[in-house]
Order: structure tokens, then sequence, then C-alpha cells
């Protein structure tokens, strides 16, 4: 089973328009409403797979209960904690005209140390039947910037590895606690390390703590730096679409290869055309499966050498 928490879960509510022109109204051609939260994505993306899975989390309110409810009807199996804050919505507005995608992030109910010392007695218990624990999106207010070094230091001791997707000073801080796997964007990526090599950060990032580094870098792919060696994997073409799920369909398949111990090249290919696949959707967490099946074989996987140096 593959565990995914979500400790700020969210209703992703998405419209699609004709173009979004800023100071004007939009006619609003389509609206998608769904449990959302970038551990629910994954989760749904694995499901689809075939993956058992379990979501947890924080959740609450009215807003909680609708995140609910519509998760029922998901795939993925219900393991969120309550809270009594109203749990937070994200807006997402798409473009059809060039596939842009603008996002509106609430910033989540404050958690209580009660409420956080459920979730953790919730999240041991779920270690026992897990393979794979990931580990994804923003921390609700209320909680230390070090709560995903914990998770990551119970999943280790429990035998369960870890994929990290966050950023930041959550990013960092859980950094220090050895994730398997860390899977953030190559902004994200530099930022944190203040260098403009993605290389070179990587680098930076996996000597923080990290067993491996996989950069996501829009439509031009993946930068892995791992302890069996260092690859580009690149998509077959370039994609119009929404890119907001495209990491966390990427995640999904990084998941799936840690828990089946695939070589780094394969879950590399897969992780490229599932997230490609994704952005051919107009919501997070939904992938064309048609097209996956077509990126699978056509995905460009190149290893990486390290230059030599000449006396």
């Amino acid at each position: 089973m593959i565990l995914t928490v979500t400790l700020n879960a969210a209703l992703d509510v998405t419209y699609v328009v004709d173009e979004l022109v800023p100071r004007t109204s939009h006619r609003v051609d389509s609206v998608h409403e769904r449990a959302g939260g970038k551990g629910v994505n994954v989760a749904r993306v694995l499901s689809a797979l075939g993956w058992q899975t379990a979501v947890t989390g924080l959740c609450g309110g009215d807003t909680g209960d609708r995140l609910r409810a519509e998760l029922r009807t998901a795939g993925p199996r219900d393991e969120l904690v309550p809270v009594t804050g109203e749990s937070r919505r994200t807006l997402t507005v798409v473009s059809r005209a060039d596939g842009d995608a603008t996002v509106f992030n609430q910033g989540g109910p404050a958690v209580t140390a009660g409420e956080w010392e459920a979730f953790t007695a919730r999240y041991a218990r779920l270690l026992g039947d897990a393979d794979v624990a990931v580990l994804s999106g923003s921390l609700p207010p209320g909680l230390p910037v070090d709560v995903y070094a914990h998770l990551v230091t119970l999943a280790r001791e429990a035998g369960v590895r870890t994929i990290l997707d966050t950023s930041g000073s959550a990013l960092r801080a859980g950094l220090a606690a050895g994730p398997d796997v860390v899977k953030p964007n190559a902004d994200e990526l530099l930022d944190l390390t203040g260098l403009r090599d993605l290389a070179a950060a990587a680098a930076a990032v996996r000597a923080l703590g990290a067993r491996d580094v996989v950069a996501s870098h829009g439509p031009d792919g993946l930068h892995a730096l791992t302890a069996q060696g260092t690859w580009r994997a690149a998509p077959p073409e370039r994609l119009a679409g929404n890119p907001t799920g495209a990491g966390d369909a990427c995640v999904a398949a990084l998941a799936a290869g840690l828990a089946t111990g695939a070589p780094w090249p394969a879950v590399l290919g897969e992780a490229v055309a599932l997230s490609a696949a994704a952005v051919l959707r107009p919501t997070a967490g939904d992938f064309d499966a048609d097209a996956y099946h077509r990126f699978r074989t056509a995905v460009s996987v190149e290893e990486v050498h390290a230059a030599r140096s000449h006396p």
C-alpha cells in the first residue's frame, strides 16, 4: 500500500475559460470541484494505475465534509483526521487559448496540539501497512516547520521509504531527516540553495540529507541525481494544457517505482510519461490514459556523466 499525506487538504475548484484577460469579466465554460491537495492528487493517480492507496492528513468544516464526500468516489481510502477549522479551497483558472493556469491558494485552518497528536497516531498506525509514504504540500497554520522531518523519521523507524514534495523552509527542515527522495521543481530547488545551476543545486540538496533528488523542470522534463547515477528525462513533445497536476503525477510514478524497486531510468521514464499525460487533463489528479501509454515508449532518458578534469 502507498500512503499519501496531505496536511493541508483542499477542495480544488477549476474554472475553464476561453482566455484569461486581466481586468475583464469572463464566461466560465466549465467548473470542476473535487478533493485536492498534492497528496490527494498523487493518490488519485496511483489508484487509477491500480495501486492500493490511503490518504491521510487534516481537514475540517463544511469544506472538509464536501472534500471527503467527493473523495469517497475517487478510489483512495479516506484516512483523513478531522480538525475544527475550515479546510481551504483552491481556485485554478485555466485558459483554453494557451493552456496557462492561474492558481489561487488559501492558507488553510490552524491546527491545535490535540489535532496534531491525533494525526500522528493515525499516521503511525497506517505506516504498519505501507510500503512507501508520500509527504506532499504546504503546512497549515499552527504546525512547526520541522513536522515533515518528524514524519520522515517515523516512517524510517517503521521501515517505510519516503518521498518529500514540499518547498521552502519545510523542505529544508525535512531534509535533515534524510528522506529517500525529494521532488522539488527547478524554481524551488534554486530558491532553496541560492544557486543558479540546476545540477549544482540538486547536489547541494543531496548533501543536506536527501538520498535522491528528482527536480521537475516543466516542459523540459526531469533532472535526477541519485545514489545510482544522474539522469535527464524529457517528454517526446511539447504539450499545451493544464500543468498544475503534472508534478503530482510525477510523484505518483516515483512512489510506484520505489514500491516495486524498478531501476531509475525506468522510473524516470514513467514519471515523465505520466506527468505529460496529466497536462492534457483539465484537473489535477487525472491523466490522459491513451497519451500515457503512447508516451511510455517515447520518453528520452539520458544518463549524465560528470565531466572529467584534465591535467
